[in-house]
């Protein structure tokens, strides 16, 4: 395979946290009083005690010298990192133990990876539980350690993510003008608990949970209160912004929800719900992640334009390079998504949304 005159950079990646250098970056009081070795709380129970067969390769134990030797293998640029165990930090009670972890993994990220390679760029931990320390470490991560922005969890949270309880993390964030990305993984308690096989929770999980943020992050109107953040939505597909545009048009026409303060999203004159996200959308607002496969990807184009959709490997999870690079020559073979759409989508809008250019 080459992509020698296509440039591609990778929107989500995900490295395999080192567990006990993690928690050697935790202060004292955690090494010497504690016998704890994972600071994480498990995804959910949905992930375990579950036998199912995965591509050849996928899964695997990378770490940065790793993560290079894909990046050359598949012909990608560079890539943005995101946590696997650190999916599930939103489940943390503790919010001493939320506060101290995510400067923890932070540090990690940052002596890992950031001083690797410029090919790496990270997305920061913050601890929600703590909205005021999680402004401040969201300053850290950007300012001083040069992240992209901050992952946002969709479960395990104390509130949906539109509440005001958050509004202090959204004014610095708008106040950096950086991104934040609600990314999937931790499928607990969204009413998929008793399902089996596997691929099931896997199928519904992701896509259930992006519905759940987007409809806090739009009906909330947090694009209107700080326009300077770009939301990402990672790891769930298209199709279910597509649904999202049907449903939240039907919705609002019939539950027109009282609003005295203005809490919530405001339409302009004769504006629909679909619309105001398409506003938003062109604004560069809110990005979407998709995978090489996507067969309603030309129809989403088609519906809200090419500058949402960024592309994600997902490597070291349920992938391989193979894997990768056939999703890679179907989008690119796609003969409904144009030159300009393969280009928005393999690199340019991921330069955007995290602000590459400027480093």
């Amino acid at each position: 395979m080459t992509t020698a005159n296509t440039r591609i950079i990778d929107a989500d990646g995900h490295v395999v946290e080192d567990l006990e250098a993690i928690m050697e970056l935790m202060p004292d009081r955690y090494t010497q009083k504690s016998r704890i070795r994972d600071p994480f709380p498990p995804l959910d129970h949905l992930h375990s005690s579950n036998l199912h067969i995965v591509p050849p390769g996928s899964f695997q134990e990378v770490g940065p010298e790793g993560w290079l030797k894909f990046l050359d293998d598949v012909g990608i640029e560079s890539t943005v990192l995101y946590p696997t165990r650190g999916l599930a930090f939103g489940k943390v009670v503790s919010r001493e133990w939320a506060v101290d972890l995510a400067q923890a993994y932070n540090n990690w990220m940052y002596e890992t990876y950031i001083q690797k390679s410029p090919r790496f760029r990270v997305m920061a931990l913050i601890p929600l539980q703590d909205p005021e320390a999680a402004a401040t470490e969201l300053r850290r991560a950007v300012e001083g350690l040069g992240m992209c922005g901050a992952v946002l969890p969709f479960t395990g949270s104390q509130a949906n993510l539109g509440r005001q309880l958050y509004w202090p993390i959204y004014a610095e964030a708008d106040r950096l003008r950086c991104c934040l990305a609600i990314h999937g993984g931790a499928h607990a308690n969204i009413g998929l608990d008793d399902l089996n096989p596997y691929a099931s929770v896997h199928a519904l999980g992701h896509p259930f949970g992006q519905m759940i943020s987007f409809a806090a992050v739009i009906l909330n109107g947090l694009c209107d209160k700080f326009p300077n953040i770009r939301f990402g939505f990672l790891e769930g597909g298209v199709t279910w912004l597509l649904m999202c545009l049907e449903r939240f048009n039907r919705s609002y026409e019939t539950h027109i929800q009282y609003d005295p303060c203005g809490e919530f999203l405001q339409l302009e004159a004769g504006e629909q719900v679909s619309e105001y996200i398409t506003r938003h959308i062109q604004h560069n607002r809110i990005f979407v992640s998709c995978e090489g496969r996507e067969t309603n990807l030309p129809y989403a184009i088609r519906t809200v334009g090419n500058s949402p959709f960024v592309f994600s490997t997902d490597f070291p999870h349920e992938v391989n390079n193979e894997y990768c690079k056939e999703g890679i020559w179907a989008l690119l073979e796609d003969s409904e998504l144009s030159p300009e759409d393969q280009e928005a989508v393999l690199h340019l809008n991921a330069e955007r949304y995290y602000n590459l250019a400027q480093g």
